[in-house]
């Protein structure tokens, strides 16, 4: 019976983890009420009497729990940003690249991505390893999630009136410096030369996720057709067991509107390729719940790789 701890249950991700794990006879979890969940004692003793801890906590907090876990020997998924890019970190994308779920089983360490760069590194990295899509392209990516991705604050904002900041407003842009924590991240592990133009905003619902990355086929290699790009994406992700699916053609030219929410509740990713009649533009669209494939979810998947592992 494995020995797993939540640190940060009391959070949207870590509440989310728990569900998920609530009723599963193969392992125990660790539990701290609430009087004792932020005594760094208790935390300390709960992580290392753990075989895997899960840490949805701040990058700071995060980064502390690594040092109570070295001797101990506890195995670690961080779902903060904290070591999205470290050395020594296994990424938890499972179906990012060939021999990536074997990796992530035999970690110690499995950095949990973030939702954004889930849909977006889930459309860029298969391009790029097929050869289609230079490692310099431009990449521009447009995205938007629920709000239950910025955490208890924007929660708060959209739910309560009442709540410092509360906001009416249907759907809002962020990120207009253009820098965004999750850029290092996405460009690294799509494996680009530049940091990609990354738009996200938010829309006045809980749950859901699109990414979109617009392309101008002509500029890439070998001027590949929206069919190509499909081909490219469907032999990537043949082996991904449904937790990644790549549209048909048919599916694809049948859809007139894409809903964000289409895969709320679910863990798994859909990707669309839509192109214009001319063959020379397309928008590659994933589409997930930012709380399942994006967070929790994820995190979830990564414990059950260890746990084989």
């Amino acid at each position: 019976m494995h020995q797993v701890f939540i640190d940060g249950e009391a959070g949207t991700t870590g509440l989310q983890i728990r569900q998920r794990l609530d009723g599963r006879t193969d392992i125990t979890l660790i539990r701290l009420d609430d009087a004792r969940r932020k005594d760094p004692v208790a935390r300390a003793e709960a992580l290392a009497a753990a075989d895997i801890a899960i840490l949805c906590l701040p990058d700071g907090a995060a980064r502390q729990a690594v040092e109570l876990t070295r001797e101990a020997g506890t195995r670690l998924i961080d779902a903060s940003t904290a070591h999205r890019v470290a050395e020594g970190w296994v990424y938890g994308f499972a179906e990012m690249t060939p021999g990536q779920a074997d990796a992530i089983a035999r970690a110690r360490w499995v950095a949990n991505p973030g939702c954004y760069p889930t849909g977006s590194i889930g459309i860029l990295r298969p391009l790029v390893e097929a050869g289609l899509l230079p490692r310099d392209y431009p990449v521009t990516i447009h995205a938007v999630s629920g709000y239950t991705g910025g955490g208890k604050a924007l929660i708060a904002r959209m739910e309560d009136p009442t709540a410092e900041a509360a906001t009416d407003s249907p759907f809002f842009v962020y990120g207009l410096t253009l820098v965004h924590k999750h850029l290092p991240e996405i460009t690294a592990r799509a494996r680009l030369d530049r940091a990609p133009v990354f738009v996200p905003s938010v829309g006045r619902f809980a749950q859901g996720m699109i990414v979109q990355v617009p392309l101008h086929l002509r500029l890439l290699t070998g001027a590949p057709g929206p069919a190509d790009l499909r081909d490219a994406l469907a032999a990537h992700y043949a082996a991904a067991a449904g937790a990644v699916r790549v549209a048909t053609a048919e599916e694809s030219a049948a859809v007139k509107e894409l809903d964000p929410r289409l895969l709320n509740h679910t863990d798994g990713m859909l990707i669309h390729v839509f192109g214009n009649a001319a063959g020379d533009q397309a928008v590659v669209m994933a589409v997930l719940d930012n709380l399942g494939k994006g967070a929790s979810g994820a995190a979830v998947q990564n414990l059950d790789l260890m746990l084989r592992g």
